[in-house]
């Protein structure tokens, strides 16, 4: 049977011609713009949560077939938030900024940055109903993070705290931009729609696929987006929907599980030789 690709398999092998480098970025330079954009966001999801109307009410005068049960995304929101907040510590008192780790958090800070505008971007205009426009900002950074953790992200090293928490923080950014993602754009333009038979095969196709190339870190994150998702439609009151939701989630759930028990994803020292793109 065909080896399934899956997002380790897609990174950058060693390369003896190539030489380690990031995005064009120093260290000196994602010292400070990590954490600035990290404050901006937050500073932005405070402005969410406080205002009048705040996200949620804004959430629930737009339902559609995307929509999860808002406070799973308050309960990703602040692990997630201390994950980030360690992993800019480490950047922050990286003592060798020329070692594989630190050259791969470097290389993540332009996506990161990039995540947290384009998130209180997204966040202004929510809050102001205009979900178009919010949605814009919501594409653009659930693609970046996918294109981050799929092609440029090197392999994990389980014993190198710095590499955990890069995989860490890139991968949940991307796996609850995915949900992000499906929630703005039913929101911003199906309102009170109901799925069609194409966007219930299309969504199982691709939770599905996104599973087979998944460690358990994004295919948790996928599972827990699909449960997000399963909770609000079964609050709204679309059963049937709700239901096959639950099924998907099972089916990914099943999928991660059983891809990452045959081939575990993470072996120590697997970044050796790491060059990115």
């Amino acid at each position: 049977m065909a080896h399934q690709p899956d997002f380790d398999d897609l990174l950058t092998a060693p390369n003896p011609h190539l030489t380690t480098r990031t995005m064009g970025i120093s260290h000196s330079t994602a010292r400070w713009l990590a954490p600035l954009s990290w404050a901006i966001d937050f500073a932005a999801q405070l402005y969410g949560m406080l205002s009048d109307p705040n996200m949620k009410q804004i959430h629930d005068a737009n339902i559609s077939f995307f929509s999860p049960q808002p406070y799973f995304i308050g309960a990703f929101f602040f692990p997630q938030q201390i994950a980030q907040l360690a992993w800019l510590w480490r950047l922050q008192n990286a003592r060798d900024p020329a070692s594989k780790t630190t050259a791969a958090m470097v290389d993540y800070v332009p996506y990161y940055a990039l995540g947290n505008l384009c998130i209180a971007a997204w966040m202004i205009f929510w809050n102001n109903d205009n979900l178009e426009l919010s949605n814009v900002f919501v594409t653009i950074n659930s693609v970046a993070q996918l294109y981050f953790i799929s092609s440029r992200l090197p392999p994990m090293d389980p014993r190198d705290r710095d590499s955990v928490l890069t995989h860490v923080v890139s991968k949940t950014f991307a796996g609850i931009g995915v949900l992000d993602l499906l929630h703005n754009t039913s929101a911003a333009y199906f309102v009170g729609a109901q799925p069609s038979t194409l966007v219930k095969a299309l969504t199982g196709v691709g939770f599905g696929g996104l599973a087979v190339a998944s460690d358990w870190i994004f295919g948790g994150c996928l599972v827990y987006d699909l449960v997000a998702l399963c909770v609000g439609q079964h609050i709204y009151g679309n059963g049937s929907w709700s239901k096959l939701l639950a099924v998907y989630a099972a089916g990914t759930a099943t999928i991660v599980g059983l891809k990452n028990t045959m081939r575990p994803p993470y072996q120590p020292g697997s970044a050796t030789g790491y060059r990115a793109l």
